[in-house]
C-alpha cells in the first residue's frame, strides 16, 4: 500500500507540473498579450482584469486537456515498451496424478503502453504468468496450451515470449531404489582429514515421475558437503536432510523426477590417518668423467622422513616419496646444495614438509660386476604364458660408484628386470633393465633375453 501511495504521489505531481508548464503558463502569457491589445475601458479587459478570471479559465483549459489526453483523443506522451525478462510459471494441474514435461524455465513479458502506466507496474504488478492445465488429462501426444498474464494496469498491452508452449502430460508413477551417497568439495576438507566411514540413515527411497523417465534413473545420491564448517577435527558428525540427486546413465541430473524422503541423514566419520616414509631421490644427467655420489643428506639427515596424510587404503602402497634432481656436469667440487620442492604423491591430501635441502658429496668412482642377479618379468600379458630361454633367468650387473658404498652391495637388493608391456603371442628378444634404487649408484646390463609367448 505504501508503494502505491508513493508512486500514486510522484504521478500527481509528474501531471501537476505538465499542466503548469505547458497550460497554465502559456494561457496567462496570451491573455497578458490580449489584455495590452485592447484599448482602457473596455468590457472584456475589465473582466480579464478580475482576479480569479485567470484562474477559472486555466482550470477549464486544464480539464478539457485532461479529457482529450485520457480518452486518448490525443496523446502528450510516447508510447514506451519495458521487458520483464525472466518470470516463473505457475503451472495448476493434478501434481498427484500427473507429471508434465515440456515447460520453460521461465518466460519473459513485454508491456508496451505510457510510461507513467509501466512505472506503476513494474512498482505494483507480482506479474504472474499462468499454465492452467487443470481442464486438461494424460495425453500421448504433445498439447499446445497458451500462457496467460495477470495484468495489474488494464491500460498496458503485454505479449509473452513464448506465447504458447507445447507440453506433455503423463501418469505419475512411483518405484523404489536404492540410494548411494557422494562426497562433494574434498579440496575444502582440512587435508589431514579424511572420510573414513559415512553411513546413511536410509538405504531406499521412493521415486515418482513418468515411467519413461523412471526408467532412465542409473543411480540416487545422497550429496555429502564436506566445505562443512563444523568438520573441523576427526570424530563422528551427524548431516541432516541430505540432498538427493537422480542421475541417468551419462551422470546427468533427471530434474522431472520426485524424489520423497521424510529426510535421510547421514553419519560420517573423520580421521586423520598418517604415516612416515623417506625421500626417495632420483637424478637426472651425467656426473663429471671417474665421479660419484658418495653421501646424501636431507636436511642435514641422512634417514629424513616426512609424514605424508590420507585416505589409509591410499597412504598403503605408499613407500616413498620421490624427488628428482638434476646432477648433470656435477662432481668436480667436493660438494652442491640442491633447494627443492617436495610435492604430494597421488593420493596424499597433505605432506609435513613442502621443500628441502638436499646436499651431494661426491669421490671417484669406481665398478664392480655383482653376479647371479635373477630377472624379473613386469606387466606380464593377461591371458598368456611366457618362458624364458634356459639359462638365461640370471644375468651380471655392472655397478658404478664410491667404492665405500659398493662394497655393501648385494645381488638381492637389485632389481633387474624385462617390462612385457604391448608385447603379444610370439618369439621376442627383450632388453633387461635395472631400478635405480640408489641415487648413489648407477646399474647397467647389457643384456638382452630370449622369450617365448604362448596363449596358456
Amino acid at each position: 500500500m505504501k508503494k502505491f501511495k508513493k508512486a500514486l504521489k510522484s504521478f500527481g505531481k509528474a501531471i501537476y507540473s505538465v499542466i503548469d508548464k505547458f497550460i497554465v503558463t502559456p494561457v496567462s502569457k496570451v491573455v497578458y498579450v490580449i489584455g495590452n491589445k485592447i484599448a482602457k475601458g473596455n468590457k472584456l479587459e475589465t473582466i480579464l482584469n478580475r482576479p480569479n478570471v485567470l484562474v477559472y479559465i486555466s482550470l477549464a483549459l486544464a480539464i478539457l486537456v485532461f479529457y482529450l489526453v485520457d480518452s486518448k483523443a490525443i496523446t502528450l506522451v510516447q508510447t514506451n515498451a519495458e521487458i520483464i525478462a525472466n518470470q516463473p510459471i505457475n503451472v495448476i494441474y493434478n501434481k498427484s496424478a500427473y507429471v508434465v514435461e515440456g515447460i520453460p524455465d521461465s518466460v519473459d513479458i513485454i508491456l508496451t503502453g505510457r510510461k507513467s502506466d509501466l512505472y506503476l507496474a513494474k512498482q505494483l504488478g507480482d506479474h504472474e504468468v499462468v499454465l492452467d492445465l487443470s481442464d486438461y488429462g494424460v495425453s500421448d501426444e504433445p498439447v499446445r496450451v497458451k500462457l496467460t498474464y495477470n495484468k495489474t494496469i488494464d491500460s498496458l498491452n503485454y505479449k509473452l515470449d513464448p506465447t504458447y508452449v507445447t507440453v506433455t502430460i503423463k501418469k505419475k508413477v512411483s518405484e523404489q531404489k536404492d540410494i548411494t551417497y557422494d562426497l562433494l568439495n574434498q579440496d575444502q576438507l582440512d587435508e589431514k582429514l579424511s572420510v573414513k566411514r559415512v553411513t546413511l540413515t536410509k538405504n531406499e527411497v521412493v521415486v515418482k515421475g513418468s515411467e519413461d523417465t523412471l526408467a532412465q534413473i542409473a543411480t540416487v545420491k545422497a550429496l555429502i558437503d564436506l566445505s562443512n564448517k563444523d568438520f573441523v577435527n576427526k570424530g563422528i558428525y551427524t548431516v541432516d536432510n541430505v540432498n538427493l540427486v537422480a542421475y541417468d546413465a551419462s551422470g546427468m541430473i533427471l530434474d522431472n523426477v520426485e524424489i520423497v524422503s521424510t529426510g535421510i541423514s547421514a553419519e560420517i566419520e573423520l580421521d586423520s590417518y598418517s604415516k612416515q616414509v623417506p625421500i626417495k631421490i632420483t637424478t637426472t644427467g651425467t656426473l663429471a668423467d671417474t665421479r660419484a655420489i658418495s653421501s646424501i643428506t636431507i636436511n642435514g639427515k641422512s634417514d629424513y622422513m616426512v609424514t605424508i596424510y590420507g585416505d589409509q587404503s591410499e597412504l598403503e602402497s605408499i613407500d616413498s616419496v620421490p624427488v628428482s634432481i638434476d646432477v648433470n656436469g656435477q662432481g668436480s667440487g667436493n660438494s652442491k646444495k640442491y633447494p627443492v620442492t617436495i610435492s604430494k604423491p597421488r593420493g596424499v591430501r597433505s605432506i609435513s614438509d613442502s621443500s628441502a635441502v638436499i646436499e651431494l658429496t661426491f669421490d671417484t668412482s669406481t665398478q664392480v660386476t655383482i653376479n647371479n642377479v635373477r630377472v624379473e618379468i613386469f606387466n606380464k600379458p593377461s591371458g598368456l604364458s611366457v618362458t624364458t630361454q634356459r639359462g638365461q633367468e640370471y644375468i651380471s650387473v655392472i655397478a658404478e660408484g664410491v667404492e665405500s658404498v659398493l662394497k655393501d652391495i648385494d645381488a638381492g637388493n637389485i632389481t633387474a628386470y624385462i617390462d612385457l608391456t604391448g608385447y603379444t603371442v610370439g618369439n621376442h628378444t627383450v632388453t633387461v633393465q635395472v631400478e635405480q634404487n640408489d641415487a648413489r649408484i648407477r646399474y647397467t646390463a647389457e643384456s638382452t633375453i630370449d622369450i617365448e609367448i604362448r596363449n596358456e
